[in-house]
């Protein structure tokens, strides 16, 4: 008995990690490509590639919605990851 519940409780502090984990938003205007595409949901390695080229030529995003003037990103995909993204210093300008 006493055994189950230890596993349990090491089970849901594992599962309460992942879950913080996962909330850590990402600054589209510093990540790389492989911290895009990790972090965002329905972002593969060519759109967090797009991401950072259109970062690259265009400057900072200076809001998220931004994002949808990058091919292959629409709404729906900023939308679905709005509480995964951070602009980094520029949210507190």
């Amino acid at each position: 008995m006493i055994k189950n519940i230890f596993f349990a409780l090491l089970l849901s502090l594992a599962l309460t990690g992942l879950t913080i984990a996962d909330m850590e938003p990402v600054d589209i205007n510093t990540a790389t490509a492989e911290q895009l595409a990790e972090a965002l949901h329905g972002v593969g390695a060519s759109k967090a590639e797009a991401i950072v080229d259109y970062r690259e030529e265009n400057g900072p995003f200076a809001h998220i919605d931004e994002l949808v003037n990058v091919r292959g990103i629409g709404l729906r995909t900023v939308d679905r990851n709005r509480d995964r993204l951070s602009l980094g210093q520029t949210d507190s300008e």
